[in-house]
Protein backbone atom coordinates (compact mmCIF):
# COMPACT_ATOMS: atom_id res chain seq x y z
CA UNK A 1 0.00 0.00 0.00
CA UNK A 2 1.32 3.42 -0.93
CA UNK A 3 2.03 5.99 1.75
CA UNK A 4 -0.39 8.88 2.01
CA UNK A 5 0.81 12.44 2.08
CA UNK A 6 -0.39 14.90 4.68
CA UNK A 7 -2.61 16.49 2.03
CA UNK A 8 -4.10 13.09 1.13
CA UNK A 9 -4.83 12.40 4.81
CA UNK A 10 -6.53 15.78 5.23
CA UNK A 11 -8.64 15.18 2.14
CA UNK A 12 -9.61 11.71 3.39
CA UNK A 13 -10.54 13.16 6.80
CA UNK A 14 -12.82 15.77 5.21
CA UNK A 15 -14.50 13.13 3.02
CA UNK A 16 -15.17 10.91 6.04
CA UNK A 17 -16.45 13.84 8.10
CA UNK A 18 -18.90 14.68 5.29
CA UNK A 19 -20.08 11.05 5.19
CA UNK A 20 -20.70 10.99 8.94
CA UNK A 21 -22.47 14.35 8.82
CA UNK A 22 -25.02 12.77 6.46
CA UNK A 23 -25.93 10.39 9.30
CA UNK A 24 -26.56 13.18 11.83
CA UNK A 25 -30.30 13.32 12.55
CA UNK A 26 -30.38 16.64 14.44
CA UNK A 27 -32.98 18.87 12.81
CA UNK A 28 -33.70 16.33 10.07
CA UNK A 29 -37.38 15.68 9.44
CA UNK A 30 -37.37 12.51 7.32
CA UNK A 31 -35.57 9.44 8.63
CA UNK A 32 -34.86 6.06 7.08
CA UNK A 33 -33.66 3.57 9.69
CA UNK A 34 -32.28 0.28 8.38
CA UNK A 35 -32.03 -2.79 10.61
CA UNK A 36 -28.42 -3.88 10.33
CA UNK A 37 -28.06 -6.57 12.95
CA UNK A 38 -26.38 -9.76 11.80
CA UNK A 39 -29.73 -11.09 10.55
CA UNK A 40 -30.32 -7.96 8.46
CA UNK A 41 -26.82 -7.90 7.03
CA UNK A 42 -27.06 -11.59 6.10
CA UNK A 43 -30.37 -10.87 4.33
CA UNK A 44 -28.96 -7.98 2.26
CA UNK A 45 -29.28 -4.85 4.43
CA UNK A 46 -25.97 -3.49 3.07
CA UNK A 47 -27.38 -3.49 -0.46
CA UNK A 48 -30.55 -1.85 0.90
CA UNK A 49 -28.40 0.80 2.62
CA UNK A 50 -26.50 1.48 -0.60
CA UNK A 51 -29.75 1.74 -2.57
CA UNK A 52 -31.30 4.22 -0.11
CA UNK A 53 -28.24 6.45 0.12
CA UNK A 54 -27.81 6.48 -3.66
CA UNK A 55 -31.54 6.98 -4.34
CA UNK A 56 -31.88 9.88 -1.90
CA UNK A 57 -28.80 11.50 -3.40
CA UNK A 58 -30.03 10.95 -6.98
CA UNK A 59 -33.47 12.41 -6.22
CA UNK A 60 -31.81 15.33 -4.39
CA UNK A 61 -34.05 14.82 -1.35
CA UNK A 62 -33.24 17.41 1.27
CA UNK A 63 -33.71 17.08 5.01
CA UNK A 64 -33.52 13.26 4.97
CA UNK A 65 -31.09 11.02 6.80
CA UNK A 66 -30.35 7.30 6.48
CA UNK A 67 -29.34 5.66 9.75
CA UNK A 68 -28.73 2.14 10.92
CA UNK A 69 -29.91 0.26 13.97
CA UNK A 70 -29.52 -3.24 15.31
CA UNK A 71 -32.05 -6.01 14.92
CA UNK A 72 -35.66 -4.81 15.05
CA UNK A 73 -36.88 -8.23 16.16
CA UNK A 74 -38.44 -9.01 12.79
CA UNK A 75 -35.73 -11.39 11.61
CA UNK A 76 -38.14 -13.35 9.42
CA UNK A 77 -38.68 -10.23 7.28
CA UNK A 78 -35.17 -8.84 6.94
CA UNK A 79 -33.99 -6.47 5.65
CA UNK A 80 -36.34 -4.22 7.63
CA UNK A 81 -36.59 -0.45 7.23
CA UNK A 82 -38.43 2.09 9.36
CA UNK A 83 -39.50 5.24 7.52
CA UNK A 84 -40.43 8.38 9.45
CA UNK A 85 -41.89 11.23 7.40
CA UNK A 86 -43.42 14.33 9.04
CA UNK A 87 -47.22 14.28 9.09
CA UNK A 88 -47.32 10.51 8.49
CA UNK A 89 -47.23 7.62 10.94
CA UNK A 90 -43.88 5.84 11.24
CA UNK A 91 -43.97 2.46 9.49
CA UNK A 92 -41.69 -0.54 9.18
CA UNK A 93 -41.29 -2.21 5.81
CA UNK A 94 -40.04 -5.77 5.47
CA UNK A 95 -37.99 -7.66 2.90
CA UNK A 96 -36.70 -4.38 1.50
CA UNK A 97 -34.43 -5.04 -1.45
CA UNK A 98 -32.92 -2.39 -3.74
CA UNK A 99 -35.96 -2.56 -6.06
CA UNK A 100 -38.45 -1.94 -3.23
CA UNK A 101 -36.17 0.85 -2.03
CA UNK A 102 -36.93 2.77 -5.24
CA UNK A 103 -40.68 2.50 -4.56
CA UNK A 104 -40.31 3.59 -0.95
CA UNK A 105 -38.32 6.65 -1.99
CA UNK A 106 -40.68 7.59 -4.83
CA UNK A 107 -44.05 6.72 -3.29
CA UNK A 108 -43.58 7.09 0.46
CA UNK A 109 -40.88 9.73 0.94
CA UNK A 110 -41.65 11.89 -2.11
CA UNK A 111 -45.30 11.01 -2.81
CA UNK A 112 -46.33 10.64 0.85
CA UNK A 113 -48.21 7.40 0.12
CA UNK A 114 -47.91 4.19 2.17
CA UNK A 115 -46.96 0.97 0.39
CA UNK A 116 -49.53 -1.14 2.25
CA UNK A 117 -48.53 -4.56 0.96
CA UNK A 118 -44.97 -4.19 2.27
CA UNK A 119 -45.72 -2.77 5.74
CA UNK A 120 -44.96 -5.03 8.69
CA UNK A 121 -45.88 -2.70 11.51
CA UNK A 122 -49.14 -1.07 10.57
CA UNK A 123 -50.25 2.12 12.30
CA UNK A 124 -53.64 1.98 13.99
CA UNK A 125 -56.61 2.71 11.72
CA UNK A 126 -57.57 5.80 13.72
CA UNK A 127 -54.11 7.27 13.09
CA UNK A 128 -54.44 6.71 9.35
CA UNK A 129 -57.91 8.31 9.33
CA UNK A 130 -56.75 11.55 10.96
Amino acid sequence: MAKLSLGDLRKLREEKKAEFKKRDADGVETRVIIGMGTCGIAAGAKQTWDAFTAGIKDKKIKNCVVKQTGCMGLCHSEPTVEVIVPGMPPVIYGMVDPELTKSIIQKHIIGRELLGENILERPAADILAS
